[in-house]
């Protein structure tokens, strides 16, 4: 299988259009429709749909992305095994649109000379168990501070907390105002199928329900972002939670508005997680300035759970 046009797939997919992915991949746009079309012809399906917002995985597309990404993390082991001295710093992040991600894109201009392997794992635990292994050498994880419940040999510094923002439609009665006190969505529909239980984003957004006796619905299939914003931005009662580090492009007819939440003010506390025996040299360069660039940190007006405090 041509793994340039795997990778190709997966970064077309983590950048929703083919022009956004020819950007990260420095080629032309033709070159990716080309690598794209190879693939498919060479699996016989069609992975995306062309829409006039981007393109849309299909059914294929989205049985065929995880076998995708493990070629890729098949192909970087492959190489790392025979250059265990110039091995990336492999990092795992939630979601590649969401804040951790940004803070590695910050890193990475402070630190050009370093380099990522960016992967994404399901939850804490997994997160836990890959660090304890050596498969990745950090990961941006909510956990409990300052670690009381972690592993032996797992050390963790709270490194961003993340302020929370309510995004709506045009027609949601909440659309106009400038900011929202949590106390203000008591009986307003929070919609957000992607929550899993028993994950510490569940456990975070559950805290978050109880504290302020907000309705969170997880009910209906998770089927991405796009298709979420779609339903907000049609819907005049639901709404949802977004990092306000969380970048999200929408068309303009939509009309999705982000609205602040204060008084107080939810956070998302990202800590950093690694392995105290790592030998890494460039993750003391990452924990470095993640530490020293804790602008995001800020106790007061906010609230966190208990158990990330």
């Amino acid at each position: 299988m041509d793994l340039d046009a795997v990778r190709t797939f997966v970064a077309a997919v983590d950048a929703g259009r083919f022009q956004d992915a020819a950007a990260e991949l420095s080629v032309t746009q033709q070159a990716v429709s080309k690598r794209i079309a190879t693939l498919e012809k060479s699996l016989g399906v069609r992975l995306f749909t062309r829409t006039a917002r981007g393109a849309r995985l299909t059914i294929d597309g989205q049985a065929f992305l995880p076998h995708a990404r493990d070629l890729l993390r098949a192909e970087e082991r492959a190489l790392a095994s025979v250059r265990p001295g110039r091995r990336a710093l492999r990092v795992d992040v939630i979601g590649r649109r969401l804040a951790p991600a940004v803070l590695l894109r910050d890193f990475r201009q402070a630190h050009p000379e370093v380099e990522l392997d960016v992967v994404t794992l399901f939850d804490a635990e997994a997160a836990v168990n890959a660090i304890r292994s050596g498969t990745i050498d950090a990961s941006f994880r909510a956990v409990s501070m300052p670690g009381r419940q972690l592993p032996d040999g797992i050390a963790a510094v709270r490194v961003f907390d993340e302020a929370l923002q309510l995004l709506t439609g045009p027609a949601h009665p909440l659309a106009d105002a400038r900011t929202v006190r949590p106390a203000d969505l008591v009986g307003h529909r929070i919609w957000m199928p992607g929550l899993v239980a028993r994950t510490e984003w569940g456990a975070y957004y559950d805290d978050l329900a109880a504290a302020f006796r907000l309705t969170i619905e997880v009910t209906g299939p998770d089927f991405g972002t796009e298709p979420l914003l779609d339903t907000i931005a049609d819907s005049p009662s639901l709404a949802t939670f977004v990092g306000a580090q969380t970048q999200l492009v929408w068309p303009a007819d939509q009309g999705l508005r982000r609205i602040a939440l204060r008084d107080p003010t939810p956070v998302y506390p990202h800590s950093l997680l690694w392995h105290r025996d790592n030998p890494h040299p460039a993750l003391a360069a990452l924990r470095d300035h993640l530490v020293a660039g804790r602008s995001g940190r800020a106790d007061t007006g906010t609230w966190s759970p208990a158990w990330a405090r």
